[in-house]
């Protein structure tokens, strides 16, 4: 979604909306439609400002990506 390549689904991040929080869904067991991205800052800073997360989880408002951030800062070494 972020940087648009494409990657084997086992390299990309499952991102989910909960009410209207994007969280990290690193099994990929938790319920709902998932879009994916990379675990890296970049890639989610791509997608953030083109709005692509409500647009690919058919969010009807804007969704809150701290934790999302967050995640993805404690994963990347």
């Amino acid at each position: 979604m972020g940087c648009r390549e494409r990657a084997a689904k086992k390299d990309l991040l499952r991102i989910v909306a909960i009410k209207d929080e994007c969280v990290p869904d690193h099994r990929g067991t938790l319920p709902g439609r998932g879009a994916y991205v990379h675990p890296a800052l970049v890639c989610l800073d791509l997608a953030v400002r083109r709005r692509a997360f409500p647009r690919a989880l058919r969010a009807p408002g804007p969704l809150d990506t701290t934790a999302l951030r967050h995640y993805v800062e404690q994963a990347t070494p």
